[in-house]
């Protein structure tokens, strides 16, 4: 029969959580180094949730900015890349702040569309804390419907 061994609570190891949050640091720092620069992430704001929708002749790009001002968003358009920053001021209050969950500060978005765009023809409304930003596809990139004939 087996006889259990009693230990000293005293003899147990010591476990150091910094040596090993240390040993884990540098163990993704040498992961990083291996995939080469990576690109800062804002500390501080948010990213807007968005959809993006493809239509036969546009890209309509929906994002959801309750409580920003036309004035506070900028829109602007490279190649392909829509890009769209902004602000979301704190209002201003009268009393106590309890809790606040909302998220305030800059914001900034970006996507990469599929295909050329006619830039004179991008535009951007607000309402009701939507921003839709429609951009009309370059002529090259519209879909043609071509009807089929019955052959004699």
């Amino acid at each position: 029969m087996a006889v259990p061994v009693r230990r000293n609570p005293l003899d147990v190891p010591s476990l150091d959580p910094f040596a090993q949050l240390d040993r884990v640091q540098s163990q993704l720092g040498t992961l990083l180094d291996t995939w080469g620069p990576v690109p800062v992430l804002p500390t501080t704001g948010f990213v807007p949730r968005a959809d993006v929708e493809e239509r036969d002749d546009a890209y309509v790009v929906e994002l959801e900015l309750p409580g920003v001002h036309d004035d506070d968003i900028e829109v602007s358009l490279a190649g392909r890349r829509l890009i769209v920053s902004g602000e979301r001021k704190e209002k201003e209050r009268v009393g106590l702040l309890r809790r606040q969950t909302r998220t305030v500060g800059r914001f900034h978005y970006e996507v990469d569309l599929p295909g050329a765009v006619d830039e004179d023809g991008v535009t951007a409304a607000l309402d009701s804390g939507v921003l839709t930003v429609t951009l009309p596809k370059a002529e090259s990139e519209r879909v043609h419907r071509i009807k089929v004939t019955r052959a004699r």
